[in-house]
């Protein structure tokens, strides 16, 4: 399988081929330097080489393959043809589509090119609209386009490079079959670009079809452990697991906490939200408008704790997220290493921590030795001062006042008693100062702890903690 080249010292983006006008929409992004993925491989991408990228999660994969395609797509010129794309971009899920489509429109409109994105659980008119005008790059998940093709709506005979991001995880979910099938309809000349955390069988099987004296590049091994990501494994009883969660979900900056069920995830932002933390869920039984406006609820920073299924665990990028907690350990050690790597991105630092009852205890230790990694291991229970430390800063619960009778005064509804741990140890990389919410806020005191709580009481009217319950009913888009 081709070549593989060891990494070189890193130039800047002009000096590895990328144009003028690209470099300067990366700058205005504030991205000067390029990672070690994308110092490997644009120079081979750029040459129109194949290329086989492996890459652990948060690498900088996406752009060391939307700046190649863009820039050759510009270079190629021409308009496209009514439905029919001159470059693909397959990804497994929705979620990341979404990503690597908001990615690449800076840069291709600085290049005057048109980009859109196909994929399931949304009508598919608006989409089946924009190939019709014609599509430089289209960015799609497998299952919607095929279904376009066989309508009729979809060419990709004129597809000039043909990208697959997340390859190993297209394989986990049974994609390959019609990742072939559409790939088999690109044409065999094109230039194809593979990028993946690990080099599977099934992964294998499509390089050996599908990609012509490709140049490998391997920058960070699946295995290796961020070092700026901290791991600690926590044994708590069953009935102290929500109280904890609620300790280290209440503390200031974005915790991803990770379920292994999707009736798990809303079973516990429910809890969450009860105990007076904001939470959000994103996992496949949501609507695709509810799982975008969880997802961007949780990026723009109006809530801080998502919690998920492993829908989260692969390509999703979202800044600062300080803490990472398996609520439910995984079953599969990469399954663990894609989740942890939702935090420590880009040269961040983060801290993941695993969930265990008496029971898990020895699972964990196979899976975090599988995963190459060795945590620190401790028992606890609810107030310990490791979870100030895990989570630090002042705790704030959201605590929603309760309905007033009728002609009462609703401005003395009281606060509702909170319990909680603290912690005010500052550490870099977690912003300090507490939630803001809406509503009076009042000193508390934990009964377990002993530490500072703030409890905002907000009123239901008024679009509290209420409005993240998972029970509440999305208005209709027009």
């Amino acid at each position: 399988m081709a070549d593989s080249r060891p990494t070189a010292a890193r130039p800047d983006f002009a000096a590895l081929g990328v144009p003028a006008a690209v470099v300067t929409a990366l700058q205005a992004l504030g991205i000067t330097e390029p990672f070690p993925i994308q110092s490997a491989t644009l120079p081979d991408s750029l040459a129109g080489r194949d290329v086989l990228g492996r890459g652990r999660t948060g690498s900088g994969k996406t752009y060391a393959f939307v700046i190649p395609t863009l820039t050759r797509l510009a270079a190629i010129g021409g308009r496209p043809a009514a439905r029919r794309p001159s470059a693909l971009i397959l990804a497994p899920t929705r979620e990341l589509a979404s990503q690597i489509e908001a990615t690449a429109i800076p840069l291709a409109r600085a290049l005057g090119l048109r980009t859109a994105t196909v994929f399931g659980g949304v009508s598919a008119g608006a989409q089946i609209s924009a190939l019709r005008s014609g599509v430089d790059l289209l960015i799609a998940c497998p299952g919607r386009l095929e279904d376009l093709i066989s309508g009729g709506h979809a060419d990709l005979s004129q597809v000039e490079i043909t990208v697959l991001d997340e390859a190993d995880h297209m394989a986990d979910l049974g994609f390959l079959p019609v990742v072939r099938r559409l790939l088999d309809r690109t044409p065999a000349d094109g230039q194809r670009m593979l990028f993946s955390a690990t080099l599977d069988a099934g992964v294998d099987t499509l390089v050996r079809r599908y990609l012509h004296s490709p140049v490998t590049h391997s920058v960070d091994s699946a295995e290796s452990p961020v070092a700026a990501m901290t791991h600690h494994a926590l044994q708590v009883e069953p009935a102290d697991r929500v109280p904890v969660l609620v300790e280290l979900t209440s503390a200031p900056g974005r915790t991803l906490v990770f379920t292994r069920t999707k009736h798990g995830a809303k079973k516990l932002t429910k809890q969450l939200i009860a105990a007076g933390v904001p939470a959000v869920e994103l996992h496949g039984n949501l609507s695709q408008g509810a799982r975008t406006r969880n997802l961007d609820a949780f990026a723009t920073g109006t809530v801080r704790t998502l919690v998920a299924t492993d829908i989260a665990a692969r390509g999703i990028h979202v800044d600062d997220v300080n803490l990472v907690v398996h609520a439910d350990p995984p079953v599969e050690h990469k399954a663990y290493l894609h989740r942890s790597g939702r935090t420590a991105r880009a040269g961040a630092e983060g801290t993941v921590v695993t969930l265990m009852t008496p029971e898990q205890v020895s699972d964990v230790r196979a899976l975090t030795k599988r995963a190459a990694i060795k945590p620190r291991v401790a028992r606890l229970s609810p107030g310990d001062p490791l979870l100030a430390e895990l989570a630090p800063g002042e705790r704030t619960l959201i605590a929603p006042a309760p309905l007033a009778a009728p002609g009462a005064d609703e401005a003395r509804r009281p606060s509702r008693p909170v319990s909680g741990g603290t912690g005010n140890r500052a550490r870099s990389g977690r912003p300090g100062g507490a939630r803001s919410g809406g509503g009076r806020a009042g000193r508390s005191r934990s009964p377990r702890s002993g530490g500072p709580v703030t409890v905002h009481s907000t009123s239901t009217r008024s679009g509290g903690a209420a409005a993240f319950s998972a029970n509440a009913r999305p208005r209709r888009s027009r």
